[in-house]
Protein backbone atom coordinates (compact mmCIF):
# COMPACT_ATOMS: atom_id res chain seq x y z
CA UNK A 1 0.00 0.00 0.00
CA UNK A 2 3.07 2.07 0.90
CA UNK A 3 5.07 1.37 -2.07
CA UNK A 4 2.03 1.64 -4.45
CA UNK A 5 0.90 5.04 -2.30
CA UNK A 6 4.45 6.64 -3.14
CA UNK A 7 4.86 5.38 -6.72
CA UNK A 8 1.48 7.50 -7.65
CA UNK A 9 2.63 10.64 -5.86
CA UNK A 10 5.57 10.43 -8.75
CA UNK A 11 3.11 10.08 -11.40
CA UNK A 12 0.94 13.09 -9.75
CA UNK A 13 4.14 14.80 -10.17
CA UNK A 14 4.97 13.73 -14.06
CA UNK A 15 1.31 14.16 -14.82
CA UNK A 16 1.25 17.49 -13.59
CA UNK A 17 3.97 19.23 -15.42
CA UNK A 18 2.24 17.79 -18.66
CA UNK A 19 -1.44 19.23 -17.86
CA UNK A 20 0.38 22.37 -16.95
CA UNK A 21 1.26 23.04 -20.29
CA UNK A 22 -2.64 23.62 -21.12
CA UNK A 23 -1.80 27.03 -19.48
CA UNK A 24 0.87 27.84 -22.39
CA UNK A 25 -0.79 30.84 -24.51
CA UNK A 26 0.13 28.69 -27.83
CA UNK A 27 -3.38 28.05 -29.00
CA UNK A 28 -3.07 24.20 -27.30
CA UNK A 29 -0.02 23.11 -29.89
CA UNK A 30 2.31 22.47 -27.08
CA UNK A 31 -0.56 20.64 -24.89
CA UNK A 32 -1.64 18.44 -28.28
CA UNK A 33 1.79 17.50 -29.36
CA UNK A 34 2.60 16.19 -25.51
CA UNK A 35 -0.90 14.18 -25.51
CA UNK A 36 0.45 12.50 -28.86
CA UNK A 37 3.60 11.76 -27.64
CA UNK A 38 2.23 10.16 -24.65
CA UNK A 39 -0.79 8.00 -26.40
CA UNK A 40 2.01 6.71 -29.08
CA UNK A 41 5.59 6.53 -27.60
CA UNK A 42 5.64 2.66 -27.07
CA UNK A 43 7.71 3.03 -24.16
CA UNK A 44 5.46 5.47 -22.67
CA UNK A 45 2.42 3.13 -23.30
CA UNK A 46 4.50 0.26 -21.37
CA UNK A 47 4.85 2.59 -18.47
CA UNK A 48 1.05 3.14 -18.77
CA UNK A 49 0.37 -0.32 -17.92
CA UNK A 50 2.54 -0.10 -14.73
CA UNK A 51 0.57 2.81 -13.60
CA UNK A 52 -2.86 1.09 -14.55
CA UNK A 53 -1.74 -1.60 -12.19
CA UNK A 54 -0.27 0.81 -9.44
CA UNK A 55 -4.03 2.64 -9.10
CA UNK A 56 -5.69 -0.47 -9.35
CA UNK A 57 -3.50 -2.36 -7.15
CA UNK A 58 -3.49 1.13 -4.13
CA UNK A 59 -7.34 0.99 -4.44
CA UNK A 60 -7.89 -3.01 -3.94
CA UNK A 61 -5.32 -2.79 -1.02
CA UNK A 62 -6.84 0.12 0.64
CA UNK A 63 -10.41 -1.61 0.17
CA UNK A 64 -9.31 -4.67 1.53
CA UNK A 65 -7.65 -2.66 4.26
CA UNK A 66 -10.53 -1.05 5.50
CA UNK A 67 -13.03 -4.12 5.60
CA UNK A 68 -10.25 -5.87 7.61
CA UNK A 69 -10.35 -2.86 10.02
CA UNK A 70 -14.14 -2.35 10.18
CA UNK A 71 -14.26 -6.30 10.74
CA UNK A 72 -11.78 -5.63 13.93
CA UNK A 73 -13.61 -2.62 15.21
CA UNK A 74 -10.29 -0.79 15.28
CA UNK A 75 -8.86 1.78 13.21
CA UNK A 76 -10.28 2.87 9.88
CA UNK A 77 -6.63 3.03 8.32
CA UNK A 78 -3.84 0.55 9.07
CA UNK A 79 -1.52 3.23 10.75
CA UNK A 80 -2.53 6.15 13.00
CA UNK A 81 0.20 8.57 14.44
CA UNK A 82 -2.01 8.53 17.81
CA UNK A 83 -4.93 6.81 19.80
CA UNK A 84 -7.14 8.63 18.15
CA UNK A 85 -6.06 9.53 14.91
CA UNK A 86 -6.79 12.19 12.92
CA UNK A 87 -9.78 13.18 10.55
CA UNK A 88 -8.22 12.11 7.75
CA UNK A 89 -7.01 8.70 9.08
CA UNK A 90 -9.93 7.35 9.86
CA UNK A 91 -11.47 8.25 6.80
CA UNK A 92 -9.14 7.33 4.36
CA UNK A 93 -11.26 5.11 2.95
CA UNK A 94 -14.22 7.35 1.74
CA UNK A 95 -11.24 9.60 0.89
CA UNK A 96 -9.71 7.15 -1.39
CA UNK A 97 -13.58 6.56 -2.77
CA UNK A 98 -13.89 9.90 -3.88
CA UNK A 99 -10.39 9.88 -5.62
CA UNK A 100 -12.02 6.82 -7.52
CA UNK A 101 -15.01 8.80 -8.44
CA UNK A 102 -13.12 11.62 -9.95
CA UNK A 103 -10.54 9.13 -11.51
CA UNK A 104 -13.56 7.91 -13.33
CA UNK A 105 -15.08 10.96 -14.20
CA UNK A 106 -11.58 11.87 -15.31
CA UNK A 107 -10.76 9.09 -17.36
CA UNK A 108 -14.29 9.05 -18.84
CA UNK A 109 -14.32 12.30 -19.79
CA UNK A 110 -10.77 12.16 -21.84
CA UNK A 111 -9.11 9.05 -21.99
CA UNK A 112 -11.65 7.24 -22.78
CA UNK A 113 -13.01 9.79 -25.66
CA UNK A 114 -9.90 10.39 -27.10
CA UNK A 115 -8.72 6.37 -27.14
CA UNK A 116 -11.64 4.67 -28.18
CA UNK A 117 -14.19 7.29 -29.79
CA UNK A 118 -14.00 10.12 -32.65
CA UNK A 119 -15.80 12.66 -30.24
CA UNK A 120 -12.32 14.90 -30.42
CA UNK A 121 -11.64 17.11 -33.37
CA UNK A 122 -8.60 16.71 -35.08
CA UNK A 123 -5.60 19.58 -35.88
CA UNK A 124 -2.60 19.65 -37.60
CA UNK A 125 0.72 20.94 -36.27
CA UNK A 126 4.05 21.15 -38.75
CA UNK A 127 1.90 18.94 -41.79
CA UNK A 128 1.05 16.20 -38.06
CA UNK A 129 -2.35 15.14 -37.37
CA UNK A 130 -3.48 15.07 -34.13
CA UNK A 131 -6.40 14.83 -31.96
CA UNK A 132 -7.39 18.11 -30.07
CA UNK A 133 -7.66 17.00 -26.70
CA UNK A 134 -6.92 20.70 -25.70
CA UNK A 135 -10.25 21.89 -27.61
CA UNK A 136 -11.72 19.05 -25.52
CA UNK A 137 -10.18 19.97 -22.03
CA UNK A 138 -11.25 23.32 -22.67
CA UNK A 139 -15.04 22.20 -23.11
CA UNK A 140 -15.23 20.27 -20.60
CA UNK A 141 -13.71 22.43 -17.93
CA UNK A 142 -16.52 25.69 -19.35
CA UNK A 143 -18.92 23.62 -17.68
CA UNK A 144 -19.16 24.60 -13.97
CA UNK A 145 -20.27 20.81 -12.28
CA UNK A 146 -17.41 19.54 -14.17
CA UNK A 147 -15.08 21.61 -12.49
CA UNK A 148 -16.69 20.98 -8.58
CA UNK A 149 -16.02 17.50 -9.51
CA UNK A 150 -12.71 18.37 -9.81
CA UNK A 151 -12.34 20.91 -7.24
CA UNK A 152 -13.61 18.23 -4.76
CA UNK A 153 -12.01 15.52 -6.21
CA UNK A 154 -8.47 17.46 -5.95
CA UNK A 155 -9.66 18.26 -2.09
CA UNK A 156 -10.23 14.39 -1.24
CA UNK A 157 -6.43 14.35 -3.03
CA UNK A 158 -5.16 16.87 -0.40
CA UNK A 159 -6.50 15.05 2.42
CA UNK A 160 -5.51 11.67 1.50
CA UNK A 161 -1.34 12.82 0.71
CA UNK A 162 -1.52 15.02 3.93
CA UNK A 163 -2.23 11.76 5.65
CA UNK A 164 -0.86 8.89 3.36
CA UNK A 165 2.73 10.24 2.65
CA UNK A 166 3.92 10.66 5.56
CA UNK A 167 2.11 7.34 7.06
CA UNK A 168 3.98 5.74 4.12
CA UNK A 169 7.07 6.29 5.42
CA UNK A 170 6.13 5.01 9.38
CA UNK A 171 4.25 1.81 7.15
CA UNK A 172 8.24 1.48 5.66
CA UNK A 173 10.03 1.24 9.20
CA UNK A 174 11.13 5.26 8.25
CA UNK A 175 10.41 6.96 11.44
CA UNK A 176 13.16 8.84 12.34
CA UNK A 177 13.62 11.87 15.35
CA UNK A 178 15.97 13.97 12.39
CA UNK A 179 13.97 12.83 9.49
CA UNK A 180 10.11 12.32 10.48
CA UNK A 181 9.78 16.23 10.91
CA UNK A 182 11.45 16.73 7.33
CA UNK A 183 8.83 13.95 5.79
CA UNK A 184 6.01 15.42 7.25
CA UNK A 185 7.06 18.86 5.85
CA UNK A 186 7.33 17.30 2.32
CA UNK A 187 4.06 15.79 2.80
CA UNK A 188 2.43 19.05 4.29
CA UNK A 189 4.06 20.55 1.05
CA UNK A 190 3.09 18.25 -1.42
CA UNK A 191 -0.75 18.11 -0.09
CA UNK A 192 -1.23 21.68 -1.03
CA UNK A 193 0.85 22.31 -3.79
CA UNK A 194 0.04 19.61 -6.27
CA UNK A 195 -3.63 19.55 -5.70
CA UNK A 196 -3.86 23.93 -5.87
CA UNK A 197 -1.39 23.60 -9.16
CA UNK A 198 -4.19 21.14 -10.40
CA UNK A 199 -6.60 23.31 -9.59
CA UNK A 200 -5.71 26.40 -11.29
CA UNK A 201 -6.08 24.56 -14.51
CA UNK A 202 -10.11 23.85 -14.62
CA UNK A 203 -10.33 27.49 -12.76
CA UNK A 204 -8.09 29.48 -15.10
CA UNK A 205 -10.65 27.81 -17.94
CA UNK A 206 -13.37 29.13 -16.10
CA UNK A 207 -12.48 32.28 -15.40
CA UNK A 208 -11.17 32.74 -18.74
CA UNK A 209 -14.57 31.82 -20.64
CA UNK A 210 -16.94 33.92 -18.06
CA UNK A 211 -14.76 36.82 -19.10
CA UNK A 212 -15.39 36.02 -22.66
CA UNK A 213 -18.64 37.22 -22.16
Amino acid sequence: MSLTGLFLVSFLVIHLLGNLQLLVPDGGQAFNVYAKFMTTNPLIKFISIGLYAGILLHAVQGILIWLENKKAKGSKYAVSTNDNGSWMSKNMGLLGLLILFFLCVHMGDFWFKMKFTDSIAMVTYDGVEMKDLYGRVYTAFQNIWIVIIYLVGLVALALHLLHGFQSAFTTLGLRHKKYTPLIKLVGLSISILIPLAYAIIPLWVLVKDAANY
